[in-house]
């Protein structure tokens, strides 16, 4: 047991696993819910492993199931598991870079910036100082309009704001609205402050803090950061150009709103379907041309050592450059004028390929235990899931006992799967003293 704990990077799983249990024997208690009624404990566990993973998924009406209490649980184990994820990503990303040989050290440290070898301590405070200043902005900005435009008292604004903040910037999707965020989609000062937070939560701090510190010299930018921040800016206004021509005579939706309705509530959607989980608009009424498109945007996610989940925006991207180079037939592939290293382009294909075939998997299991289930439905609860984005069309409230396991081991793999298994895919690099004589198989 020593020696297998002896790489850090296996604390991980058990890192979110102990938080999980201990956020569902604490929702399992009475007091936990509105009834004063002890849930059910598959509930208890979908909703702890929802929390802790950022995913924000619910199966119940989480403001008339859940008391103050149990959403007070909900809130800190949210902000547990956005914090222990980005402590994680940092904490890994140095074990990373000291076990590498010197070579690879210096290059790890050259793509993440402030990830490099340093003070870990510091770099642990920076983090939080600009996680809690973010949630702090977003309290006041939600909190402020609550309290003046909609005559909330100051201690329900303050509560909703911080709950709101916290689940946003962490990219959770909890709302204490049993619709959703849907009364706030024609209010700027609601829903951008909470679509902004999820975008920045999203970016990670390798490309947030580099972004920041350079964004005067965006040519020098790390080639990790290049792809995180171009590709999110790329993907949120395809996204959002897509949900608008799709959605605009869907009375369901947007169809009713006036012009900047329609974009305001388009545009804050696809910010949040891609990270965050709130929904803006009622799913269920979606055009079926839409769930194509934030089920793709789901499994892409955000930035690495971030709270989104996801293959992130990088190995998406890069997967797309490599599939350029080898269609124009260059040797390398390149990124901003530099090249990718083989190595990094494995991983890349390695991730995708795995969570691909983990929503498949996903995917018949949640087929084959429920019946009546359309295709289209169970593949976008399960990428949801799978992505911890949280975004539901109200199967998973609906599931049998059997699918919502499914779910709540979706939304643990696809919280720890990318981070753990791109660590292990790096510290076992190593360096053959000998190669194989080469062939070149036929492809396709």
């Amino acid at each position: 047991m020593r020696r297998f704990f002896r790489n850090p990077v296996r604390l991980v799983p058990l890192g979110f696993l102990v938080p999980i249990l201990l956020g569902t024997g604490l929702l399992m208690a009475r007091w936990a819910t509105v009834q004063h009624q002890r849930p059910p404990l598959v509930t208890a566990l979908f909703t702890a492993t929802s929390a802790v993973s950022v995913t924000g998924m619910a199966i119940t009406d989480t403001p008339n199931y859940w008391s103050g209490w149990g959403l007070l649980v909900i809130t800190l184990l949210t902000q547990l598991g956005g914090l222990g994820i980005l402590t994680a990503a940092a904490l890994v990303i140095l074990v990373v870079s000291r076990q590498l040989g010197l070579r690879n050290r210096l290059l790890v440290q050259a793509e993440t910036a402030e990830f490099g070898i340093g003070d870990v301590a510091r770099l642990l405070r920076r983090i939080a100082v600009t996680v809690f200043a973010c949630e702090a902005v977003m309290t006041a900005l939600v909190a402020a309009r609550l309290w003046w435009a909609y005559d909330y008292t100051p201690g329900r604004a303050l509560w909703s704001g911080v709950f709101h903040a916290v689940q946003a910037f962490n990219n959770g999707g909890f709302a204490l609205y049993s619709e959703g965020l849907v009364a706030f989609n024609r209010d700027p000062w609601v829903s951008l402050p909470l679509a902004f937070g999820a975008i920045v939560g999203g970016l990670g701090f390798p490309a947030l803090f580099e972004a920041v510190r350079e964004w005067r010299k965006p040519v020098g930018w790390a080639v990790a950061t290049k792809l995180t921040v171009w590709g999110s800016v790329a993907l949120l206004l395809l996204g959002f150009v897509g949900l608008l021509v799709a959605e605009w005579t869907n009375a369901g939706t947007i169809g009713s709103y006036d012009a900047g309705g329609k974009v305001l509530a388009s545009f804050t959607q696809i910010a949040l379907s891609r990270t965050g989980g709130f929904s803006v608009v009622d799913i269920a009424d979606l055009q079926e041309e839409s769930y194509p498109l934030l089920i793709v945007l789901m499994f892409i996610g955000g930035g690495s050592a971030s709270t989104a989940g996801g293959i992130k925006v990088s190995t998406f991207f890069l997967l797309a450059f490599t599939i350029w180079a080898e269609l124009r037939g260059e040797p390398d592939v390149t990124v901003g004028h530099r090249r990718v290293a083989t190595a990094s382009q494995r991983q890349a294909i390695t991730v995708a390929l795995l969570s691909v075939a983990l929503v498949s998997a996903g995917t018949m299991l949640l087929l084959l235990l429920t019946e009546g289930v359309r295709l289209v439905a169970a593949l976008f609860e399960v990428t949801s899931a799978f992505s911890t984005t949280g975004l539901t069309i109200g199967l998973a409230g609906e599931l049998p006992a059997s699918g919502q396991v499914v779910l709540t081991v979706l939304m643990f793999v696809g919280r720890i799967g990318p981070l753990t298994l791109g660590s292990a895919i790096a510290l076992n690099t190593r360096r053959n003293l000998y190669r194989y004589p080469q062939e070149q198989p036929i492809v396709g």
